[in-house]
């Protein structure tokens, strides 16, 4: 089983939030949250200040700890074909500056202020789903039900 820490950016503003569009090796499109891996001995609260300036070009302040989700994914829907497990920190994060690019030779292909009413009919990580649920309902456990995948919804 591989296992992995990541720390994800959930900005939102007038109704928009900030999806960056992940263009896998296969070339296969999904939409999700700007952030990433905590690497050795990184602050998962300094990595999503990091991962944001890498995938989207911008600054950024995180506002507040939201929530954590922890899922297992079954090998056959993980990139390497084993089963792993992803541990989100997930941050309520505002833009302060900075003009949004693609990631310089990374894998988001571009970031979007989407308005919530269309991020049903993209194709997503199921992160997205979960940052969202995060930041409308501020649970005071920091946790909300498992997202259903499939449809549009992937892991």
């Amino acid at each position: 089983m591989s296992f992995r820490l990541a720390a994800y950016a959930v900005c939102v503003e007038n109704d928009r939030v900030l999806l960056a569009r992940h263009v896998g090796s296969d070339g296969e499109s999904t939409w999700t949250l700007p952030g990433g891996r905590v690497e050795h001995t990184e602050d998962p609260f300094d990595a999503v200040i990091r991962e944001v300036a890498e995938e989207t070009g911008c600054e950024s302040v995180v506002e507040r700890l939201l929530g954590v989700d922890s899922r297992v994914i079954p090998a056959e829907f993980a990139r390497a074909g084993v089963t792993h497990q992803n541990i989100g920190i997930f941050y309520q994060v505002r833009i302060t500056g900075g003009e949004m690019r693609p990631e310089p030779n990374g894998e988001t292909a571009e970031s979007v202020w989407t308005p919530f009413e269309d991020v049903a009919a993209l194709s997503r990580s199921s992160l997205v789903d979960v940052g969202i649920a995060l930041a409308r309902t501020t649970p005071a456990t920091g946790h909300v039900p498992q997202v259903p995948v499939g449809d549009l919804v992937r892991y």
